[in-house]
């Protein structure tokens, strides 16, 4: 491999969001402000994407206060903590430019109706992860290499089971309503004027 291609490599992540162009995304993004780092969110419809590998970019764009603010952010960027779907649009360009002329509601692409609303994510590159016990030893005369085999990790999904407590409620006791609770006053006052 390259030397860059291998130091590129080694700088992607393992797992990048599924990005389509007219979605509604909101992108959770790291800020460092001093000492302190937090994360902002910045939500708006994605535009377009462009390059790959490690500079693949996309950019975002939200109408703020009447203002239309575009973000571009690297897919690789260790800045970004997550990209969450709010609402799947319905594009047919690669780069909705003309979102830049619209106004208001115009300025949405159409909500694609039916469509799940799910934050997939697309794996990028995979670990490679040693067991240990299955390497190879060559005899003394060949320098006693010794090569690993590339072994791929698989995610297995165990159940288990915890007993829960059974919680019983308890039925409510009616409340009065005003009326019944004030028609005795009311008789009493009404027993009050008659006598006087």
């Amino acid at each position: 491999m390259d030397i860059l291609k291998s130091i590129e490599h080694e700088q992607m992540k393992n797992k990048i969001p599924e990005l389509k162009i007219g979605n509604t995304v909101r992108v959770h993004v790291r800020v460092k402000e001093g000492n302190r780092e937090r994360i902002q969110v910045f939500e708006g419809i994605i535009i377009k994407k462009q390059g790959g590998g490690v500079n693949s970019t996309f950019t975002v764009r939200k109408i703020s206060y009447g203002v239309g603010v575009e973000k571009t952010f690297l897919v690789h960027s260790p800045r970004i903590e997550k990209v969450e779907v709010v609402r799947v649009g319905r594009a047919r360009r690669a780069k909705l430019y003309y979102l830049r002329d619209r106004v208001g509601k115009a300025a949405k692409t159409k909500e694609q109706i039916g469509a799940r609303i799910e934050t997939k994510e697309i794996t990028v590159k995979e670990d490679i992860v040693p067991v240990e016990g299955e390497t190879e030893t060559v005899n003394q005369e060949n320098l006693a290499v010794e090569t690993p085999e590339a072994v791929k990790e698989e995610n297995v999904e165990t159940v288990t089971e915890v007993p829960t407590e059974v919680v019983t409620e308890k039925p409510k006791e009616e409340k009065q309503t005003v009326a019944e609770e004030t028609k005795p006053e009311i008789e009493e006052i009404k027993k009050d004027k008659k006598t006087e």
